[in-house]
């Protein structure tokens, strides 16, 4: 899980938000039904991803909508024990930056 998202924030600092959304949904995907904690927070960052990638297309009303999946989620890190909970931080830190930089300008 913590080398997928480091390859994540990579991309996401590359603008290859498609590719970022790829690399995490390879852990959400066998998961996807299960109610866990991580899965939903990875579920957030996915969408948050192809928020990212919808505003590149020009697709704004979508990309509203799936960023709206991440912000669903993303209270779930408040509470979060896990391991892997200051790479979390770091993605959430990330994503707020580039969603000002791409739904504000």
């Amino acid at each position: 899980m913590g080398e997928a998202c480091k390859t994540f924030i990579q991309l996401i600092k590359k603008c290859e938000y498609y590719e970022a959304h790829e690399v995490l949904e390879d852990i959400w995907f066998p998961r996807r039904f299960e109610k866990d904690e991580e899965i939903l927070i990875i579920k957030g960052f996915i969408n948050a991803s192809v928020a990212f990638e919808l505003v590149k297309k020009g697709r704004m009303e979508a990309a509203k909508k799936a960023w709206n999946v991440y912000l669903k989620y993303s209270p779930l890190l408040e509470n979060s024990t896990s391991e892997h909970l200051p790479i979390y931080k770091e993605i959430e830190k990330l994503l707020e930056q580039k969603y000002e930089q791409l739904f504000r300008s």
